[in-house]
């Protein structure tokens, strides 16, 4: 260390003595039966009037002490009110810890431990002055230039060497301590402060209590536990609550699972209202009701008064650090506003022996602590007398009688065992060094005079024994001991009794009883702090950027269900999804049922359709030689009905269901009953129309228009009936070279061909009836016959119809009483309106849910009112003379060709003179 160091540090080591000279004279003022001091207690001791501000215990090896004895002082002074629990139990604990070792014949035989104990009065900046003590013995000073009054060297008396220090409680405290001492290798053994972990920064430091990464690592897992993940974090400004609270977010961090909502630090001064600035802004994240807060008592307790005047009590959950751990005086008349709190401690017991030392301490025994008058004071609640101090009529006069814990409350502080357990640690240390570097000798060899700091520090690290409370005490290679928790529950089971309760421990695991929990109003059930609520099934996780605790839920919707928490995924086509969108199920298969409208309509006019084409047939077949059956063409005739049977019959075949030998009638059956109806219409009206035309140029009948030879034309039509079904199976793939003509012109030897090359089979339509609510989602079970191939099918009978109505249209001019062109004619214009109106209805369905049901309807409906047409325009009136009126069922006269030719030449020509707007006068034969 450089000269000027030596010099700044010597500078500052003169000012505190000297300040604390003064404060001594306060001292004595105040309490001269304790600046007094005599040879009083289990260890002799006596105060250097140049410290009165400490307590110096003579020994061989001197330790040192930084406590908390006061608190905080206000308005710029730097110490205020007593700080019994914290303060004195801690420091009487080092000093039970001392009597107990001094005692000890085999642990440091022969030598005896004493200590120079200071009051850090809760601020750093003071106990650094304080702490400069602790090295004026290290530090060289240059007194060559100092010279007493008479000329000659000054005498200066060479403080102890203090060898390792217990302290500091608080973190802040203990970090300003630990830049002072480690310059100069003072080991020091920490019992309250347990984030300084960084080896290369505190390295002389060692810790009885676990270090803040096992604290946080505790509450993260008690915030799984309990199912949350999104907290926000409070932390009072400073090392312990920014180190603490940053430990916790990285490790969450790390571990994943947790997001932190608002990370908010309460500052060092806070100002009015800040505590209330900071409750509104956690409520900004009303869904982070989790608070992991890392801060002092003082705060703490503002915070729930806060809390309190925001009207929020019972909302935010508080898991708090070891600064909360079980203590009454945070939630002093905030019970209601605490409770639920979870709050972690490092694993303790009370000390029975400190118990028993403690309250047998009176102002005549424990005359070494400078500090005691202050504290009896303040625990009986009375004033000590004092010569020329005259005290007020109503003050409460102390006795010296009173008795700790028969005449006050009293309860041993949580870290006494921590402080006994560090002044063990060091006495072991010692002990080992000892034996190793002074064996077969007594008392501190030369080996040991002084004692090197960093060999100390490393047989601290290396001890092992059992502490004050029979667990192990024993450290890491960083100086950290093992991490051991008790987990506290702040109940009220009544209004009256409230109290912390242990829930559960931690020891590098949690185990926490979930079940024995209890929160705000004694509710059971764990309340919420999540930034989203869990998803419904069937419904994603949308996840919101840079937040990976935050997600909106969306529905699978349509087809689509949930294959992970992350990813919607479409049914299979045959599949639908389930109610809950989690799988998919199986479409169910429906089929065109018989007692469904769209089959009842259809099937109801085939029958009455099939019942009169009966009766007709029947007719004719009874009355096969009559007149009227002759006239008409008898075996056109039934050729024809036999077309229309087919048509009325091919209605039970597209609503039947669907299976081999219905899907095969259905191609075999779909255009021949249209094609033989028509093929034969076709016949008669282009006979009538070749009649007429060659009456008008000769006398000369036309040829083929026997019954034989209307019979084969007939047949030769039908023949050429395709079954577009084989074609589309077979050429469809190819239609950009093949024509629909050519796929129409296949003999109806094809169908037999198709049905080896590609039988006849069902198909299951899902996309057919798959409307957006999936639900309704229906596969159909038909034929595999698509609408191409049933327009396909339709399309050779459409063209004969076509051209029959064309013929019919040509001979509308024929004289009816020598034919059937007229009824023809009137068959052929209605059923080309139906078949118009067929067409946009059948085509303008398919996006219908029901398509196949209204085109299957459609269809057979139209076939059958074509039909009906066909029978009602040509036969029913037969019958109705055949039946009703047998007196006109008669022979006429025959007429011959001739007689035709001659009543088409007389067509032509009157219809010729109207067309010249000519009109010939008969005269007239009356006159």
């Amino acid at each position: 260390m450089s000269q000027s160091v030596y010099e700044v540090l010597v500078t500052v080591v003169t000012v505190t003595a000297d300040q604390s000279d003064d404060n001594g004279e306060h001292l004595h003022r105040r309490y001269p039966s304790v600046t007094d001091s005599g040879n009083q207690g289990q260890v002799n001791g006596s105060h250097q009037h140049f410290h009165p501000d400490s307590i110096k215990i003579p020994g061989d090896i001197t330790l040192g002490g930084l406590f908390p004895i006061h608190a905080r002082g206000p308005h710029g002074l730097p110490c205020g009110e007593l700080k019994k629990e914290k303060g004195i139990h801690r420091m009487e604990a080092m000093l039970y810890a001392l009597d107990q070792i001094n005692s000890d014949p085999e642990l440091l035989p022969n030598i005896t431990l004493g200590a120079r104990i200071l009051d850090t009065c809760s601020r750093d900046t003071y106990a650094l002055e304080q702490s400069l003590t602790f090295v004026q013995a290290l530090i060289k000073k240059d007194t060559s230039d100092i010279r007493c009054s008479n000329g000659e060297l000054p005498f200066i008396r060479k403080p102890e060497r203090v060898v390792a220090v217990i302290g500091a409680s608080a973190s802040s405290v203990s970090i300003m301590v630990a830049n002072i001492l480690r310059l100069f290798e003072v080991t020091t053994q920490l019992f309250a402060a347990p984030e300084l972990s960084d080896n290369n920064r505190y390295d002389f430091f060692s810790r009885v209590v676990p270090p803040d990464s096992y604290q946080a690592q505790a509450m993260l897992d008690i915030v799984k536990a309990l199912g949350w993940n999104y907290v926000s974090t409070l932390a009072s400004e400073g090392n312990y609550g920014e180190s603490g609270v940053d430990a916790f977010i990285q490790i969450s961090r790390e571990a994943g699972g947790v997001c932190i909502a608002q990370s908010v630090k309460i500052p060092r001064e806070p100002t009015s209202g800040e505590f209330d600035k900071i409750i509104k802004r956690l409520t900004e994240t009303s869904n982070a009701r989790g608070v992991i807060i890392f801060a002092n008592e003082d705060d703490i307790k503002r915070v729930l008064e806060a809390t309190q005047r925001a009207n929020m009590t019972g909302h935010f959950l508080f898991v708090g650090s070891d600064s909360w751990g079980a203590k009454s005086s945070p939630i002093a008349e905030l019970e209601d506003v605490a409770e639920g709190a979870v709050t972690i401690l490092p694993k303790r017991a009370s000390i029975d022996g400190f118990d028993q030392y403690f309250t047998s301490r009176s102002l005549q025994n424990n005359r070494r602590n400078i500090w005691f008058a202050e504290f009896w004071e303040d625990d009986f609640r009375c004033k000590l007398t004092r010569p020329g101090i005259k005290l007020d009529p109503d003050t409460k006069k102390c006795t010296g009688n009173e008795r700790i814990s028969r005449d006050s409350s009293y309860e041993q502080e949580g870290k006494v065992q921590f402080v006994i357990d560090a002044v063990y640690a060091v006495a072991h240390a010692l002990h080992n060094m000892l034996q190793d570097l002074c064996p077969g000798t007594t008392g501190v060899c030369s080996n040991m005079d002084p004692v090197e700091g960093r060999l100390l520090l490393n047989y601290i690290r290396a001890v092992n024994f059992n502490g004050s409370a029979g667990t192990s005490v024993l450290f890491n290679e960083n100086g950290d001991a093992p991490g051991r928790y008790d987990i506290f529950q702040f109940q009220m089971t009544n209004h009256s009794h409230p109290g912390y309760r242990v829930i559960g421990q931690w020891t590098n695991n949690l185990r926490l009883s979930v079940e024995e929990m209890q929160w705000s109003g004694g509710d059971k059930s764990v309340p919420e702090s999540i930034c989203s609520f869990p998803c419904k099934p069937g419904e994603r996780k949308k996840m919101v950027k840079g937040v990976p605790c935050c997600w909106h839920c969306e529905l699978c919707d349509g087809y689509q269900y949930q294959l992970d928490e992350f990813t919607c995924e479409t049914c299979p086509s045959d599949m639908r999804p389930a109610p809950n969108r989690t799988t998919c199920r199986p479409t169910p298969i429906i089929k065109l049922e018989w007692n469904s409208p769209w089959a009842l309509v259809p099937s109801s006019l085939a029958m009455l359709g099939i019942l009169a084409t009966s009766t007709v047939v029947f007719t004719f077949i009874r009355f096969n030689e009559t007149p009227i059956v002759r006239a008409s063409g008898r075996e056109l005739s039934y050729v024809l009905l036999t077309g229309i049977f087919l048509i009325y019959l091919m209605t039970f075949l597209m609503i039947a269901e669907p299976g081999v030998v219905v899907c095969a009638f259905r191609r075999l059956l779909l255009g021949l009953g249209m094609a033989i109806t028509y093929s034969a219409m076709l016949t008669k009206t282009n006979r009538i129309y070749r009649i007429f035309e060659q009456g008008k140029r000769s006398v000369t009948p036309p040829k083929f228009i026997s019954p034989t030879s209307q019979l084969l034309i007939t047949l030769i039509l039908i023949s050429v009936q395709v079954r577009t079904q084989v074609s589309y199976d077979l050429f469809l793939p190819t239609a950009g070279q093949v024509t629909q003509a050519h796929l129409c012109t296949y003999q109806v030897l094809g169908v037999f061909v198709s049905f080896a090359v590609i039988p006849p089979h069902t198909t299951i339509d899902y996309e057919e009836q798959r409307p957006p609510n999936p639900d309704l989602a229906r596969g159909i079970l038909k034929c595999d016959m698509s609408d191409l191939s049933i327009i396909c099918c339709l399309s050779y009978s459409i063209v004969l119809m076509v051209t029959c109505t064309v013929y019919a249209v040509k001979s509308r001019g024929v004289p009816e009483t020598f034919n059937e062109a007229k009824p023809i004619g009137f068959t052929m214009y209605t059923t080309c309106i139906v078949w118009l109106a067929f067409v946009p209805i059948f085509f303008g369905t398919a996006q219908s849910t029901e398509k196949m049901f209204i085109q299957t309807a459609t269809l057979t409906v139209s076939m059958s009112l074509s039909a009906s047409v066909s029978l009602g325009m040509l036969y029913l009136p037969k019958v109705y003379v055949i039946i009703f009126h047998p007196e006109q069922n008669v022979q006429k006269r025959k007429r011959s060709f001739k007689a035709v030719a001659q009543v088409a030449r007389l067509s032509q020509k009157s219809l010729t003179e109207k067309q010249n707007g000519e009109t010939k006068i008969e005269p007239d034969r009356m006159q």
